[in-house]
């Protein structure tokens, strides 16, 4: 800017100038016979306003060299600025490219921290359900007829249910002693048991029939008019989840138990399908 404001200013400096020294050289046309001693001294004058002009010339070309020097200077300084500048600028993105790097691994992170999870409940779900198979699987009841004492049941004109109250295994809790059902708590092969101990008797046998989901499967059967007898039978049955099985007396006969436990009825889990 100061550049330019001078050079104007030096274009007008020596165009005065010129116009000046032309003009007193125009007025110096004067006869030598007719100059006075003012005249004779105006060559002088002009030379010293010549030299004056030269000297503003020279002045004003310093100013604009220092002028210039400074715009160079400054024009240094902007350079170092702008330099400055674009390495940061570059540094920022940098910075950028990296933090776009970093929210893609993060994203990535996030995603497989989701699978993990995932992965981790489906783990725990599997691992209670083998829990939960692992009981089932342990299934297994023995029972006898009478809690306490001796006594004989029967004989009743119709089928009747038989509960087997006293209870020394029940792992799985598949045999309630209160109805004398067995529920069956998966799908598998079962394997029962049952024995029907009976006094002896000329006019009533002793016999129970093992039921599965109200059908008769097997029968255990014996009529001995005096002492002690005792009848058995077993089977091994496919149940579903909720199928019931459980014994009846059979139709006009007795089931005698004590102490010693002579009528009982067992039954376990074999293995699951």
């Amino acid at each position: 800017m100061e550049m330019t404001m001078h050079f104007p200013l030096l274009l007008l400096i020596c165009s005065l100038c010129s116009a000046q020294l032309q003009t007193e050289s125009d007025n110096e046309v004067i006869p030598l016979a007719k100059e006075t001693e003012p005249q004779r001294r105006e060559p002088t004058n002009a030379s010293d306003r010549q030299q004056t002009c030269v000297q503003d010339i020279h002045a004003v070309v310093r100013e604009m060299s220092i002028a210039l020097a400074e715009q160079r200077v400054e024009i240094k300084h902007l350079q170092r600025e702008n330099e400055a500048q674009a390495a940061k600028l570059r540094e920022l993105e940098l910075q950028k490219t990296e933090v776009d790097k970093l929210k893609q691994q993060l994203q990535a992170q996030t995603a497989e921290l989701i699978t993990i999870k995932a992965r981790t409940n489906v783990t725990e779900n599997q691992v209670e359900a083998l829990k939960r198979d692992e009981q089932v699987k342990q299934v297994a009841f023995s029972a006898s007829l009478l809690a306490s004492g001796s006594g004989t049941l029967g004989p009743f004109n119709t089928h009747t249910p038989l509960v087997f109250r006293h209870v020394v295994a029940n792992i799985g809790n598949a045999y309630n002693p209160n109805t004398g059902f067995f529920i069956a708590p998966v799908r598998g092969a079962y394997h029962f048991e049952f024995y029907i101990g009976a006094t002896g008797h000329a006019s009533y046998a002793s016999g129970a029939v093992l039921v599965k989901n109200g059908e008769h499967i097997f029968l255990a059967y014996e009529h001995q008019p005096s002492g002690h007898g005792t009848s058995a039978n077993g089977a091994t049955l496919l149940l579903e989840v909720g199928d019931v099985v459980f014994l009846r007396l059979w139709v006009n006969t007795r089931i005698y138990d004590d102490g010693n436990h002579f009528s009982t009825f067992s039954g376990h889990l074999l293995f699951t399908m």
